[in-house]
């Protein structure tokens, strides 16, 4: 099954890695890792339903403990120095270092779609979905506030957000400047596969409030050139710009070098695409939990990164990482008390959950 918003799919009938697929008929799932992987999934029956409340006990998530990361924080200040140093000998603009948090599973059997009710009222997003395909090693939850690509037709708009703090007085410059040289590398994406002259930036550097931090957000828009599909499409922008960082090329060497562990599903795509319309939403796969069933015990793992630029401070990017990651962890381990207040005594409440977390740019 699959659940993005108030859509839930099921009746499985056919996966395939072909992207070609995404422009032939169906409504498909979409899963594209960050290496290059990609599982498109076509389903029967799609139908309105909102997300279930959180069941008290039907998710049991790894302890707050458990949780060890791909880079330590030695290891990820070292990289956030060594990335300065190229950017210093002009290799690179920016590059965003990521790590990946991973946790064993204490419930062989979790089910991934009862750890998306939990972050709907957790940490509820613009994004939000579960793709559950365990026969194809795919069960992914996700909370992304961050829009990848959305098509209609052929006008194709992407979101990349570049810029977090606490409060919108966190943002610094280098945040800002940080989001404009992504939206610039949008812009030249989209260009590949759109009309000459069709390209736009309707919105630069709005700030969105999400829970617990905010982002700058800005809009690309295009219009697709004739003849172009999701093939085209998928090949010019991944993976996401916000993600990998500028020139992409060179960003992509430079963190394949500092990175000890594959990405995954996060930062790369998730989504669903309508090929009878021609629409479709695919999310950057941030703020997103996976479950790997490869070893000999299952791990739910998570993603968590900064974009690093000349000005960027390394305490200050690790302590970024550990902003983005600390609520959803909480969530995912049963000890954020709004995710599920029956679960819990009737003892302190964190922040509320119900928040808007649509665009509310100020």
């Amino acid at each position: 099954m699959a659940r993005f918003g108030g859509l839930v799919a099921s009746g499985l009938r056919d996966v395939t890695s072909d992207p070609a697929a995404l422009d032939s008929s169906g409504f498909w799932a979409v899963r594209a890792d960050f290496e290059g992987g990609l599982t498109c999934a076509r389903f029967s029956d799609v139908r309105s339903e909102p997300v279930p409340p959180p069941v008290p006990g039907a998710w049991r998530g790894p302890g707050p403990g458990d949780w060890t990361s791909s880079l330590d924080r030695d290891a990820y200040t070292a990289g956030v120095r060594r990335i300065r140093a190229h950017i210093a000998a002009g290799e690179v603009y920016q590059a965003n270092l990521c790590r990946v948090l991973s946790a064993p599973l204490p419930d062989p059997a979790a089910d991934v779609d009862a750890l998306t009710a939990l972050l709907a009222r957790g940490n509820p997003a613009p994004y939000a979905g579960t793709i559950r395909l365990p026969g194809h090693g795919v069960e992914i939850a996700t909370a992304s506030p961050e829009l990848f690509l959305a098509r209609d037709g052929r006008t194709v708009e992407s979101g990349p957000i570049k810029g977090t703090g606490r409060t919108e007085d966190d943002l610094l410059e280098k945040d800002h400047a940080e989001n404009v040289m992504i939206v610039d590398l949008v812009r030249n994406d989209l260009g590949r596969v759109c009309e000459t002259g069709s390209v736009s930036v309707p919105d630069l550097c709005v700030t969105e409030k999400h829970p617990g931090l905010v982002h700058l957000v800005s809009t690309v828009r295009g219009r697709l050139a004739e003849g172009t599909g999701w093939p085209g499409l998928l090949t010019a922008a991944f993976p996401p710009g916000s993600v990998t960082g500028a020139p992409k090329s060179s960003a992509l060497r430079i963190i394949g070098a500092l990175e000890t562990a594959p990405r995954g599903p996060y930062c790369g795509g998730i989504g669903w695409v309508d090929a009878d319309r021609a629409t479709g939403t695919l999310a950057v796969g941030i703020r997103s939990f996976w479950i790997d069933r490869t070893g000999p015990a299952p791990l739910l793992r998570f993603g968590t990164g900064a974009g690093i630029t000349w000005g960027s401070d390394p305490e200050r990017e690790w302590a970024e990482t550990e902003l983005k990651a600390s609520r959803l962890l909480a969530v995912a381990s049963g000890t954020y008390a709004d995710a599920c207040p029956d679960a819990y005594d009737d003892g302190p409440r964190g922040p509320s959950a119900h928040q808007d977390t649509g665009r509310t740019g100020t």
